[in-house]
């Protein structure tokens, strides 16, 4: 009894007793199936993916609203009222349904081809602080370009379906005449999958997709250069990464703001930014690095947006560089930015990422089949239309007996019966005579009508004809899509700009300039030492078998460039290396510039101001003049491979400032010498050279000098006319030994 006691104790609470009736074990592969799995396709399907239309279901189901309102053509009216009538297809909130019109309207501008026209405040794309005023304030209506969204909407060019109370009928997708796909820029985020796509200019849309149906290997740069966007800006094109975008779908790119200086204000105005940034995320980052104190140059940023359009004002310091203040807030602010893409489109319910010459495919396809079924619609209302001119031909041959039969017919059911027996005609065409007004029973009326029966034919056998022939079928595609380009004239706004032409430095921080030199040993001890220590020491320290290779005079300010056995060229600055002093070994440079293993430097060159050239002598016999220019980088890279030609090894590398004579000695002990005057200078980095030294086999250019700093006496001996030449033997006289030999004694 006790523990029967306990137990109706422990179920007294009916809602213990149910708790624990609910709790069932599941194993969590079925909880996911049957409980995630039908919310994941649900956003992916029905929600955050656009399909080959461009639409995300929310948008199609506003606009379908609004054309049905009869705002395509009629007076604008109140957002609030096209709100409340889209419920009736998106149960999802005014909120959301609202948020859907201002990104398509014309006054937030996030669209190149926006699709509703709007008065009032709809906010801007450009600012994260402007918001739109309430539905109840604003007003919209279609944009003319709607018309091609719509066109022949009515004439099944794509399947209707029930809305989600079954009270009324909405389309699946929308017959988009152009790509929409690719003309607007969408973006959404589902369960696992998510999908970035940017905007192409409408008009180079439909030039790429014209050429596109006439020959499917187009060269889609030649019409398509680059994405678009409604904010303007500048899109850094690189070709290799854009044909990965084009191609796969995926990849990414850099746009950046556009600006002017003007010079009475001392300001910099910044009138278009990138699409995925906001002015005030802009001005909240310059704030920043002015209070950290990595910008300097700045006295104030201001937003001076308008009613004519965006501006942000930069008041710059005396004195400060605006270019290079632009480079740094490039690099360090959202002013440039990248834009990633994703092209993940529904087709027919499958999510699929596509390349842009597949998104077209796909487009072309699905347009075809629509204006199939368009000229498929068309084509059974004529044949209706002429079956019941036929019957109506049967009726003209005895207009009496028609109406003796009306008339001699007690029933009105029986009237069609009788029409069918009287004239052989079937029950449609019996209905349309028996509907004819007394009026029109008359030979002029029915005349009329029976005379568009041969056209009615013509017109048959064409559509007939379109319905079979693909190529008739694209023709009306390409003329729509030259009506609409034609139509809908719509100016490129973001500017194209190549990488290789912009100038982009790091943030580099003030450094003190100062008199050093420098000092390279053959090993590649590097050495910078002041003019004060340099005064001040002794003989140079150096591993034993090394000896000092080259030296000169530079600025701690300036930019060093190393040359190397393995045709590569090192920068840095000198400001990189600490000050030296003679007495210690100094910086291993094959360690401090992160050499290859086994890589040692041959050259240190003060490039200066890059306008001198480099002589690098080789030794097959062949030397090379190249403009130094050739190796001034735009972008801060330390490394630059294929700095000079790989088919000899180098023998001597020499900085040109002006025309003088160069000594060149062979291993067999000939010496010639020629003027670098005689050598034209390349502006490639590959040139092999011309020849300058013949040499006899198994020989090889071992080093060259400028002639002031070789030992050679009897210069007329070794001098050359024209090239290449042999050269003469080497005398005693003009031997470096002998010059040491009588400097020790």
């Amino acid at each position: 009894m006790a523990r029967k006691k306990d137990e109706t104790k422990k179920y007294d609470n009916p809602n213990v007793v149910g708790l624990h009736a609910a709790i069932v074990e599941q194993p969590i592969t079925e909880t996911l199936e049957t409980n995630y799995m039908p919310y994941a396709m649900s956003v992916i399907v029905s929600r955050a993916i656009p399909e080959i239309d461009g639409f995300k279901p929310s948008h199609r189901k506003l606009l379908y609203t609004m054309y049905k309102m009869g705002l395509l053509t009629g007076a604008r009216t109140k957002s609030a009222n096209i709100v409340g009538q889209t419920m009736k297809l998106n149960p999802h909130g005014d909120a959301a349904i609202y948020e859907t019109m201002v990104r398509l309207s014309a006054g937030y501008q996030a669209l190149l081809t926006p699709f509703v026209d709007s008065k009032g405040n709809f906010g801007k794309v450009f600012s994260r602080d402007m918001s739109c005023a309430a539905s109840r304030y604003t007003e919209a209506k279609l944009a003319p370009i709607c018309a091609e969204l719509f066109r022949d909407i009515d004439k099944d060019t794509v399947d209707m379906a029930d809305n989600y109370d079954g009270s009324m009928k909405e389309p699946t997708l929308l017959p988009t005449a152009f790509p929409n796909v690719l003309v607007s820029a969408n973006n959404g985020i589902a369960v696992g999958m998510a999908s970035m796509i940017c905007g192409f200019n409408l008009n180079e849309v439909c030039e790429t997709t014209i050429n596109y149906l006439r020959d499917p290997g187009h060269d889609l740069f030649l019409t398509l250069p680059a994405p678009d966007f409604p904010t303007g800006g500048e899109i850094i094109f690189d070709r290799r990464e854009m044909e990965s975008i084009y191609s796969t779908g995926r990849g990414s790119f850099r746009v950046r703001a556009r600006w002017r200086f003007v010079p009475k204000e001392n300001i910099i105005e910044i009138y278009e930014i990138p699409y995925t940034t906001t002015s005030e995320a802009i001005i909240d980052k310059v704030a920043e690095l002015i209070k950290s104190g990595k910008v300097r140059e700045i006295n104030d940023m201001r937003d001076e947006t308008d009613l004519s359009g965006l501006k942000l004002a930069i008041d710059l310091k005396r004195g400060t560089d605006p270019d290079k203040l632009m480079q740094k807030l490039f690099r360090m602010t959202t002013l440039q930015d990248a834009f990633p893409c994703n092209f993940n489109i529904l087709v027919a319910g499958n999510p699929r990422v596509m390349g842009v010459r597949e998104i077209l495919d796909e487009w072309c396809a699905w347009r075809t089949e629509s204006i199939r079924r368009r000229v498929f619609f068309e084509l059974t209302k004529k044949k209706d239309k002429l079956h019941l001119l036929l019957g109506l031909e049967k009726i003209l041959l005895d207009i009496d007996k028609a109406i003796e039969i009306i008339r001699g017919t007690e029933l009105e059911s029986e009237v069609v019966p009788n029409l069918m027996m009287g004239f052989g005609i079937d029950q449609v065409q019996a209905e349309f005579v028996a509907e004819i007004k007394l009026r029109n029973i008359n030979r002029e009326y029915i005349l009329k009508r029976t005379d568009e029966t041969e056209s009615l034919e013509k017109e048959i056998e064409d559509l007939t004809e379109t319905l079979n022939s693909r190529r008739r079928i694209k023709s009306i595609i390409i003329d729509e899509l030259r009506q609409i380009n034609k139509k809908y004239v719509t100016p490129r706004r973001s500017a194209i700009v190549y990488s290789d032409e912009i100038e982009e430095f790091e943030p580099t921080e003030q450094v003190e300039d100062y008199p050093v030199t420098l000092f390279l040993s053959r090993e590649g001890y590097f050495k910078k030492i002041t003019a004060q220590s340099l005064r001040m020491s002794g003989e140079h320290k150096y591993k034993e078998g090394d000896r000092l290779a080259v030296s000169f005079e530079s600025a701690n300010s300036r930019e060093i460039l190393f040359l190397t056995d393995r045709q590569q060229m090192y920068k840095a600055r000198v400001s990189d290396f600490e000050d030296g002093k003679a007495s210690v070994l100094g910086v291993y440079l094959p360690t401090k510039l992160q050499m290859d293993e086994g890589e040692s430097v041959i050259a240190m060159i003060d490039p200066g101001d890059y306008s001198k050239h480099l002589l690098i002598v080789f030794e097959n016999g062949k030397a090379a003049r190249i403009e130094l220019g050739a190796y001034e980088t735009k972008t801060n890279r330390r490394k630059l491979i294929n700095a000079y030609s790989d088919k000899s090894p180098a023998a001597a590398v020499m900085l040109i400032e002006e025309e003088q004579d160069v000594a060149v000695f062979a291993s067999d002990d000939r010496v010639m010498i020629f003027n670098t005057a005689q050598i034209l200078p390349k502006s490639t980095r590959s040139t092999q050279g011309v020849g300058v030294m013949s040499l006899k086999k198994g020989r090889k250019v071992v080093r060259a000098v400028p002639l002031r700093d070789s030992a050679i006496r009897n210069v007329s001996r070794y001098r050359v006319r024209s090239l290449p030449a042999a050269g003469a033997l080497l005398k005693p006289e003009d031997r470096e030994e002998q010059q040491l030999s009588l400097m020790e004694e």
